[in-house]
């Protein structure tokens, strides 16, 4: 009988769970063992409990042109055959799957829902997508200003060697005065003109406020009778419980196909030799337990990766050592009521703003983005008809001032804001709450991320070694990209394909996997 190899794989998030799961249902070669640092399953898309709700870290639609991302999708979770329970109460029409489970009867089930999003600036909510309402919001002037500063931008290039130029050459400078410059050095404590190009070439489509903005002017200048492309989708889907859910339904059918899942187990040394990685040590309860590995699979920070592994190169080290991360915490807030008024047509339980998000661009407010996840799943609010669960999102650096910040004190100060932004009435409005924090969540586009490709280079001398995800790659990648270099990587591993090209260049292509064609 031939002998199982050893293939280990660092990280449960989507990128390496995907892997577990692809290789063991399309070989039996392999024995696969997944090292997870945390105790929980899903990376960044893992769905966080507290007191009978849910949150959704990030706020993941399950929307993909890729077939197979969304046949394991299914697999995983099959689309409802039935309403949910906020549809059902409303009457709200829902496209659904024939002979798809019901979600108020199984727990194993795939949403559809609406997307519905807005965008906060200068103490005003504008409609994302765009309307005429946006035009009288920003009034006439402003409005002709930002046309002519866009078609001075058709006319007139900047040198794209950062990231202030690259969407002023496509918004033009008042629109991205406006939705783009304070907002992205919110995000990424940097101005945008300290920040590669390369990060705006891969998500100029993901960014809905550049979407707005370009489709603002175009729709000013050259009117509607011209295909617009757009980030929008008007529909996705969602599992009942959140993204983590499919995650940990993952992890059960690995375990079941004879994968480990070894949880609180913290990867410190990659051992290599003769230009081949052997296997990894780790700590579990303290103790550092040794692994031997055939395959190594590492979804882990890239600077990890270096930092634990032997004779790198020092020109490598210090670009490992200086890639850039931010940091993210969502304080999840349970709510009496909000004081916004519902003025769509849209039905909601307790007739709430059906937004999924609401962005907060305005650069006086230190929050980011606001998720209702009463409206991403009413499964997700254990009382959605008399509660509201929100989660008010905030970019941070690992040991400053917000980080280190306790709880309560934190989430006091975002009662404050939505007071200020008229989210609530009052303060007493605010029941419960809970904060997460997440390292490393947002790979970032400066610093030394310019020596990235001689990183890749010394990295890929490793015949055995593949590196897969958003922090695998220190690439902003969606979750179906992530999943996406996890396929990439099995086929090479089951075909013996020696370039990784195909692994790296997921997600490099400057056109957005989201578009919308009017």
């Amino acid at each position: 009988m031939k002998q199982m190899k050893n293939l280990i794989i660092i990280g449960a998030g989507p990128a390496g769970l995907t892997a577990g799961y692809e290789i063991l249902k399309r070989s039996q070669e392999y024995r696969v063992i997944i090292l997870e640092e945390s105790d929980c399953i899903g990376g960044i898309s893992k769905t966080v409990r507290y007191k009978g709700c849910r949150m959704d870290i990030g706020g993941h639609r399950f929307f993909s042109k890729s077939d197979r991302v969304n046949k394991m999708w299914q697999e995983l979770c099959p689309k409802q055959g039935a309403p949910a329970y906020d549809d059902k109460k409303l009457g709200r029409e829902r496209e659904l799957s024939p002979g798809g489970p019901d979600p108020e009867k199984t727990d194993r089930v795939m949403l559809r829902r609406t997307r519905v999003s807005r965008i906060y600036f200068g103490r005003k909510f504008f409609d994302y997508p765009i309307s005429g309402k946006v035009f009288g919001q920003m009034g006439l002037l402003m409005t002709v200003k930002a046309g002519f500063s866009y078609l001075a931008s058709i006319f007139r290039k900047l040198p794209e060697d950062n990231l202030e130029n690259f969407y002023i050459n496509r918004f033009g400078r008042v629109l991205y005065s406006m939705f783009f410059e304070g907002y992205t050095e919110k995000l990424w404590g940097r101005h945008p003109r300290e920040i590669s190009a390369d990060w705006g070439a891969q998500r100029v489509k993901g960014l809905s406020v550049l979407a707005v903005a370009k489709n603002m002017a175009e729709k000013v200048f050259k009117g509607n009778n011209r295909k617009v492309e757009t980030s929008l989708i008007e529909e996705f889907d969602y599992p009942k419980y959140g993204p983590g859910q499919l995650w940990e339904i993952c992890a059960e059918k690995i375990r079941e196909m004879g994968g480990d899942i070894l949880t609180g187990c913290e990867v410190k040394s990659v051992l290599t030799e003769d230009g081949k990685v052997t296997g990894v040590v780790y700590v579990n309860g303290g103790e550092k337990v040794t692994l031997h590995g055939d395959i190594v699979i590492s979804s882990m920070p890239v600077k990890d990766l270096a930092e634990g592994m032997e004779n790198v190169p020092e020109n490598i080290l210090k670009i490992t050592r200086g890639l850039p991360y931010r940091d993210f915490m969502t304080v999840g807030l349970r709510l009496r009521k909000m004081a916004l008024v519902n003025k769509t047509d849209i039905k909601t339980l307790g007739n709430i703003v059906p937004d999924c998000w609401i962005y907060v661009q305005d650069p006086g407010m230190k929050m980011g983005r606001i998720q209702i996840f009463n409206n991403w799943s009413p499964y997700m609010n254990d009382d959605p008809e008399n509660s509201v669960w929100l989660g008010l999102e905030y970019f941070c650096a690992e040991g400053d001032e917000d980080w280190l910040c306790e709880d309560r004190k934190f989430a006091a100060r975002a009662v404050k804001e939505l007071l200020k932004m008229g989210v609530i009435a009052d303060k007493s409005d605010a029941l419960d709450y809970h904060v997460e924090r997440v390292k490393k969540a947002y790979p970032a586009y400066f610093d030394t991320y310019e020596g990235m490709g001689e990183v890749i280079k010394f990295l890929d001398t490793f015949g055995n070694l593949y590196c897969v995800g958003r922090n695998g790659q220190h690439r902003y990648n969606n979750m179906d990209h992530s999943m996406m270099t996890a396929f990439e990587t099995v086929d090479n591993i089951l075909s013996g394909k020696t370039s990784k090209e195909n692994v790296w260049n997921v997600n490099t292509e400057k056109e957005y996997h989201e578009e919308k064609k009017q």
